[in-house]
């Protein structure tokens, strides 16, 4: 059964809230077991607008697919996983995960579809996770000595492959997808300003939003990390800092200016 209440739903409040709403003590966290297997088919070539649209073919399918990604060739070339490092083109990454005989079918049920974009080749559990961990750590921008600003940008998938073109083309730089095309990952020469106007310039109309997650300290005191919300939305996010934290001693200035 169940039962409906008015108030705020306090778990989807203070995700993301960046401790400006509360002080969390405890946490209690759901887990499921590790999948049996976790594999990756691979499409080789593709440029960003036929990657958008493998991913989209892959995640529309009825394989379950729990991940997609795109790195460009020359990001690709620097991955630790010899598959997507040796294959001297952009690779565009598909995984499924689940009990061994499902995955296996599943894989090869994906890899005759997605033929049809270019080249595929399928990566099993080991070096599936080494390129999946590479992706979730950002590690093509996370090497020694990379002093580049990087922004996280979050946008409808099918709009990402053109927000990307207009970012590289403004400011240069260099970006991959996660999130089937959703997530934006952008690193760009900008010591002075982290190019924050260009970047936020390039969502346009798509909707979404650009977080600036590694700049110089001087870079970040002077430059919005948050994409500043519609006016309705940062009125109802103040009332509801207020109502939370009415003396403001919590984060004060974490999220804005004025909250």
């Amino acid at each position: 059964m169940v039962k409906n209440v008015t108030g705020y739903d306090l778990s989807k409040l203070m995700c993301g809230a960046m401790g400006t709403l509360g002080v969390l003590t405890e946490i209690t966290v759901k887990v499921l077991p590790v999948a049996e297997k976790a594999w990756t088919v691979l499409v080789f070539g593709l440029d960003r607008t036929a990657a958008g649209a493998a991913m989209t073919a892959a995640l529309q399918s009825p394989h379950e697919v729990s991940g997609a990604a795109y790195l460009p060739q020359d990001l690709a070339a620097a991955s630790g996983v010899s598959y997507v490092a040796g294959a001297g083109a952009s690779v565009t990454a598909i995984r499924l995960e689940g009990p061994g005989p499902s995955v296996e079918y599943r894989c090869a049920e994906l890899r005759s579809q997605l033929s049809a974009f270019g080249e595929t080749e399928e990566l099993h559990s080991h070096n599936s996770a080494g390129l999946w961990r590479e992706i979730r750590d950002v590690a093509p921008f996370a090497g020694p000595g990379d002093s580049r600003c990087v922004w996280r940008l979050s946008v409808p998938p099918t709009e990402g492959p053109a927000v990307a073109a207009r970012l590289e083309a403004a400011a240069g730089g260099a970006s991959f997808f996660d999130w089937g095309g959703g997530m934006i990952w952008f690193a760009v020469e900008a010591p002075l300003d982290a190019a924050h106007e260009t970047v936020r310039a390039a969502i346009g109309d798509a909707g979404g939003h650009a977080t600036l997650i590694r700049a110089p300290e001087p870079v970040r005191a002077a430059v919005p990390v948050f994409q500043a919300p519609p006016a309705g939305l940062a009125a109802l996010s103040r009332r509801v800092k207020e109502n939370f934290d009415p003396h403001g001693v919590l984060n004060p200035g974490r999220m804005s200016a004025d909250y």
